[in-house]
């Protein structure tokens, strides 16, 4: 067995947020993770979707990047880019 070769193994603390609500036409139950990792961008983690993505405010100013990372119709990634202007 060859020896295991890690290109990192550190354990950092973070800010984690748990929340859920219901859109008009989706539930979403989130976890949002900050840490001093990825750029002061936030890790969202979609629980129901199973789905993530590394966002930040430039993320949601991208055309399509949330409909794309979350798998969402255009009118749920409106409602999920709302919150998330709020909290990442």
């Amino acid at each position: 067995m060859s020896e295991r070769f890690f290109l990192y193994d550190d354990t950092v603390k973070t800010d984690t947020r748990f929340v859920s609500f219901m859109g008009e036409n989706t539930r979403f139950d989130l976890a949002i993770v900050k840490s001093d990792r990825y750029y002061g961008k936030s890790l969202v983690l979609n629980i129901q979707g199973n789905k993530f993505a590394i966002i930040g405010h430039d993320d949601l100013d991208e055309p399509g990047y949330i409909e794309h990372a979350f798998n969402l119709s255009e009118e749920d990634a409106e409602e999920l880019k709302s919150f998330l202007y709020e909290v990442v």
